[in-house]
């Protein structure tokens, strides 16, 4: 995992160098392994892909991925700061929650944390786009309503865009999966890129470079 991090961080400064050369405005990602591409080349991850897709429609948009792999709402809450002042995004997509739930960690703190994220970004002049999941009842229906629910909370409160789960191109087929049944294959990858890019078409759009 240590190696695909490297990648990872390698893909992202040589992003970050085209978009700095071009101009381009930037859409960040802050996400967990979900986004992150776990178990598959840096390459292979969902917003590698949708950069990609948004360069064959002609959208010169530099999407940069800051997602790391087991990171909570906490953690990236406290890398956030920093991340905004190097990249000075346009655009910033929340893909965070995932490992809070799995850990049954608070709902109220994993809400409070998106929350602060969410209104950082919008005092920096970004846009934000939330994105949800889903999660086992593993710890009660009264917890995982409540997990979701956060989710549409957050979305409502601060007037964002949002994807209620990001896994829904796939998630009814488990062949989708890596054998974890937790995390996307390279094509699981493919299908939730191509949902991205139609989710944040309108504010890809208002933003043209």
């Amino acid at each position: 995992m240590v190696g695909g991090q490297i990648l990872l961080a390698i893909c992202t400064l040589m992003f970050a160098g085209a978009a700095s050369a071009t101009g381009a405005p930037k859409l960040l990602v802050v996400g967990d392994s979900l986004s992150a591409g776990y178990g598959l080349p840096a390459s292979q991850a969902w917003p590698v892909l949708l950069q990609d897709t948004l360069l064959r429609q002609g959208a010169n948009w530099q999407v940069i991925n800051a997602s790391v792999s087991g990171e909570t709402t906490a953690g990236g809450l406290t890398r956030f700061p920093a991340l905004l002042k190097q990249h000075k995004p346009q655009l910033v997509v929340l893909e965070l929650g995932a490992n809070d739930g799995l850990r049954g960690l608070p709902v109220r703190d994993m809400q409070a944390n998106l929350l602060q994220m969410a209104k950082l970004a919008q005092d920096s002049g970004a846009k934000v786009h939330l994105v949800g999941i889903r999660i086992p009842p593993n710890y009660g229906v009264e917890y995982t309503q409540a997990f979701e629910q956060a989710f549409r909370d957050v979305a409502k409160q601060q007037k964002l865009t949002f994807t209620p789960f990001l896994l829904a191109p796939l998630a009814d087929d488990r062949r989708l999966f890596q054998n974890d049944q937790l995390h996307p294959t390279a094509a699981g990858q493919t299908r939730v890129a191509t949902m991205m890019a139609q989710e944040l078409r309108l504010l890809l759009a208002k933003k043209k470079p």
